[in-house]
């Protein structure tokens, strides 16, 4: 296995050799195994070891026993303990989730600071078969096929060549120690009910399961590829990225065979699970949306207008005091007396600062607001303006409001209030420019 893994590292992880190394390790036979390895073929390597505290005195024991090996081998060690139940109660998120990025961020955090170049974890083919199962079940596209990657940014798997079987036997002919995880036992996770029932049934089936099932990985691997390709030369005919939204063009998308798989590429990474919800907005109705946990998907017209959650509360109000020159949040607004109007736009009004009621305020838009639109006679809902400007709801979303005793100054970047405008009678005038920077 040793002459093995060589090989495999010369022939397509070359970019390995003199590179200093953190060993993910965690006291089983994988990583055990993991170490022994690297340290016969003499890598620049440390090892990082995480205590969740999931198992009481059993998790110290893992801790105190990787401790013991590693101290053996005179390799560099560093240990994290994690209060993990604690914090997943306190983002309600699953312990097996939290655990993996509480385990990831704190490797992230050692290569930076301890100037590591790779983090090298003991993924074998069996885990990938798992993790290839589990996705099949759930519910996956073409790349929850392709197993575990070998390469994942900085995190390296090199013993995805291998086997348990194949691991299992190296550990023992070597007199490696390793402890057992009592988890592991367990058939309340998927993983472990798969692993103990499923894929032993596989293997009886097929003797020759895992290099058959290596070879289907490596097709569909490629063909994956093929897709990204694809996938990518269509988007840039297809898809406009603007500063706040990103923007399809459905009349460009329907002219494009098997369209909805270019649309499931494209959109996959934004955490969309209800694909059929998604598919439906082609042909739904302008206004209608489909929500994910960071994004959200709306039909516009001819278009599906792409942008994240807002993250500011809506009835968040932010003041300006007299004399007070520069706004920066929640936008950038300037404010400066001038003597006469220079060229007035949707980025640079001028107003009777006698008019004005201070503190003046910021704030989002509401249902019921009206203003008296610059240029015209009488009031106009906003609600109204927006229709008739042709605002998309994610457009809408983005509205600020410049108020004087909650009256509208300004539609921030679109129209100003007739108002507060400039007159013969005028004695201050105030120049307020926004700007997009």
């Amino acid at each position: 296995m040793l002459q093995k893994l060589e090989n495999h590292i010369q022939q397509n992880l070359s970019f390995l050799k003199d590179k200093k190394l953190l060993l993910a390790v965690s006291g089983g036979i994988d990583s055990m195994v993991l170490v022994d390895l690297f340290h016969k073929l003499k890598y620049d390597v440390a090892v990082a070891h995480c205590n969740f505290q999931l198992r009481g005195q059993e998790s110290d024991d893992d801790e105190e026993f990787v401790k013991s090996q590693v101290e053996k081998l005179n390799i560099p060690l560093f240990i994290q303990k994690f209060d993990t139940k604690k914090f997943a109660e306190q983002k309600k998120l699953s312990i097996q989730v939290v655990a993996r990025n509480l385990r990831y961020d704190w490797f992230y955090t050692l290569l930076v600071n301890q100037n590591f170049d790779f983090i090298i974890t003991a993924h074998h083919l069996d885990d990938s078969i798992e993790t290839f199962l589990i996705n099949f079940t759930r519910g996956t596209g073409l790349e929850g096929l392709t197993g575990i990657p070998i390469q994942n940014d900085k995190v390296i798997r090199p013993l995805l060549a291998f086997s348990r079987d194949e691991i299992v036997a190296y550990a023992k002919q070597n007199d490696i120690n390793w402890r057992e995880d009592s988890s592991n036992s367990t058939d309340k996770y998927w993983r472990n009910k798969l692993r103990h029932d499923v894929i032993p049934v596989l293997k009886e089936l097929n003797p020759s399961l895992l290099p058959s099932f290596q070879n289907t990985i490596d097709s569909l691997q490629q063909s994956h590829s093929l897709v990204k390709d694809a996938s990518k030369n269509m988007y840039q005919k297809v898809v406009t990225e603007e500063e706040h939204h990103t923007e399809i063009d459905l009349t460009k998308l329907l002219k494009l065979p098997n369209y909805k798989a270019y649309l499931f590429q494209w959109l996959q990474a934004f955490g969309f699970t209800d694909w059929k919800a998604v598919y439906d907005l082609i042909e739904a109705n302008s206004g209608k949306q489909v929500f994910s946990e960071t994004h959200i998907l709306l039909k516009n017209r001819n278009t599906l207008l792409l942008s994240p959650k807002q993250t500011r509360e809506n009835n968040e109000v932010f003041w300006i005091e007299k004399n007070q020159n520069e706004v920066k949040v929640p936008l950038k607004l300037r404010f400066c007396n001038v003597s006469d109007i220079s060229t007035q736009g949707t980025n640079t009004i001028f107003v009777d600062e006698d008019k004005l009621s201070f503190p003046l305020t910021i704030r989002r838009w509401e249902e019921g607001d009206v203003f008296y639109p610059f240029g015209m006679k009488g009031k106009k809902k906003l609600s109204k303006y927006f229709k008739d400007e042709k605002l998309s709801l994610i457009e809408k979303s983005k509205v600020w409001l410049l108020c004087s005793d909650n009256q509208i100054i300004w539609v921030i970047g679109k129209r100003q209030d007739e108002r507060f405008k400039i007159t013969k009678q005028t004695t201050k005038i105030l120049q307020i420019n926004f700007t997009n920077e």
